[in-house]
């Protein structure tokens, strides 16, 4: 049985035990494990069906030095992160404080994809973190199908610095290094919620810059990029009205002078969705337009679109299917999922 079935499996076995075992408070110290187990079956071309699973768990401890700060570690894999042969999804130390923000140091996102916004898909197909279904249906060429900026996640160390939510309003800095995959990185990111009133907004912007990439690899089908330097920015958006959510995001990458196999253009989605008592529903479209700025080479669109149905059984397991369409592939996909 492979890693990501024998994984899944435990999840269910533990999930009646789920609120004691999974978190413990020792006074000042705490541990708590969270994660999720997905398994299913994808059909592309509706016609074979093949496996799909996907899983993610995060242990965090933390000790409370006063009222007002704590410091804290945590370590996280999945399965996206084990298809790369990484040992860890993200590994940091942190210290936080209510009123000033939090420092956190180690190989992590940057601070422009943790305040990014996402699109409010239900399915289990991961669209806002390199989508699921890229594992099985090959595109025609270059396809960028995440739309939060991706600046290195295990493979330099990092810097973020980010406030404490002033007047709605979250800011906050990356700087990164120590790494054989560029000469530096830095990034800036900010976040507006109004989670208040009748219509509850969030808007994020982000921005990276990246000094000598080589063979850096960000994306599920698109070449490593060497160049002179990697430009990056992303903006997102998400409307709540009642049961409705509505998003809208996209990325843009530039690469200056890039060498071999063009990996920079942009991407864009929107998406909506609805909850009904223990159903939800949504509709997603993303582009891909990757090589639009270099005039010497074809660039290559890319349409998909999702449509996700959800039930959720109970707090911690739901059952999803998601149809939809690439650019040349029709897919129908189903599955099981348990969060704790």
């Amino acid at each position: 049985m492979s890693l990501k079935k024998r994984l899944f499996f435990i999840l269910v076995a533990t999930a009646p035990f789920t609120a004691s075992a999974l978190e413990y408070d020792m006074g000042k110290l705490s541990l708590r494990l969270t994660g999720f187990g997905t398994f299913g079956f994808i059909e592309p071309d509706l016609e074979t069906p093949l496996s799909i699973g996907d899983w993610r768990l995060r242990g965090q401890a933390t000790y409370e030095i006063t009222d007002d700060k704590k410091i804290g570690a945590v370590y996280a894999m999945d399965e996206s992160a084990l298809d790369k042969g990484n040992f860890s999804r993200e590994v940091f130390a942190y210290l936080e404080s209510r009123t000033m923000g939090r420092i956190e140091v180690g190989f992590t996102d940057s601070v422009a994809r943790k305040l990014g916004v996402g699109l409010p898909d239900v399915g289990g197909l991961r669209i806002n973190d390199k989508p699921i279904y890229n594992e099985k249906i090959l595109p025609n060429g270059a396809i960028i199908a995440d739309t939060a900026i991706n600046a290195g996640r295990s493979n330099s160390l990092r810097l973020n610095l980010v406030s404490a939510p002033i007047n709605s309003v979250q800011y906050g800095f990356s700087v990164a290094g120590i790494t054989d995959k560029y000469d530096w990185a830095t990034d800036f990111g900010m976040k507006i919620r109004k989670p208040s009133g009748k219509v509850k907004t969030a808007y994020s912007l982000g921005l990276s810059f990246m000094g000598n990439p080589r063979d850096f690899d960000s994306e599920v089908y698109t070449a490593g990029v060497t160049s002179d330097w990697r430009a990056q920015m992303s903006m997102g958006m998400n409307l709540q009205y009642n049961s409705w959510i509505w998003g809208l995001t996209g990325r843009v990458i530039y690469d200056k002078d890039p060498i071999g196999e063009i990996s920079d253009g942009f991407v864009v989605g929107t998406g909506v969705s609805y909850d009904l008592l223990k159903y939800s529903v949504s509709l997603t479209y993303m582009l891909s337009d990757t090589g639009v700025w270099q005039d010497n080479v074809a660039d290559f669109i890319d349409h998909t679109v999702v449509a996700s149905f959800r039930y959720k059984y109970t707090e911690n397991l739901d059952c999803w299917m998601s149809g939809g369409m690439t650019s040349r592939t029709p897919f129908f996909s189903v599955g099981l999922r348990l969060t704790f």
